[in-house]
């Protein structure tokens, strides 16, 4: 359901960064939301150098963007609490300051999304959905569940 979609640059991260980046905002996203783990996915673009421009000059300093997309139906206040707490992983995972941290989430209507071969469910329904699952893919899914 989310995919946050990490774009940095004028900065190296290490493996290991990465994947506790990735922890990170698939818990973020799972205790804010109640989501399934198996529902994040996370994927990290770096900009080569050069290549990022603010107001039409070359950003020379270590910048991190998340941008996520999540199912739609959520309350603004649980969205808000979902940008803090994504930022105050991202702040402690990366190395960066504040400032260097940008966040954008956008909603999806459950109806228009597949993921694992299926229509996805409006927010509260994961359960009738995976329930109703072939039980191949239901394994498949509890294996990746944390």
């Amino acid at each position: 359901m989310p995919t946050y979609t990490v774009t940095y640059s004028n900065v190296t991260f290490s493996n290991s960064q990465l994947e506790n980046i990735a922890q990170a905002i698939t818990s973020t996203h799972n205790e804010c939301t109640g989501a399934n783990t198996y529902f994040a996915q996370v994927i990290f673009q770096e900009t080569p150098s050069g290549k990022h421009f603010m107001g039409g000059k070359p950003v020379h300093q270590p910048q991190v963007f998340l941008h996520g997309q999540i199912r739609a139906g959520r309350t603004p206040e649980l969205k808000e609490k979902l940008l803090v707490n994504m930022r105050e992983s991202l702040i402690k995972n990366s190395g960066l300051n504040q400032d260097q941290v940008w966040i954008y989430l956008i909603d999806l209507v459950p109806e228009q999304m597949i993921e694992y071969g299926e229509i996805l469910p409006p927010s509260g329904k994961e359960r009738e959905w995976f329930d109703n699952l072939p039980s191949e893919l239901q394994a498949k899914l509890k294996a990746l569940e944390k």
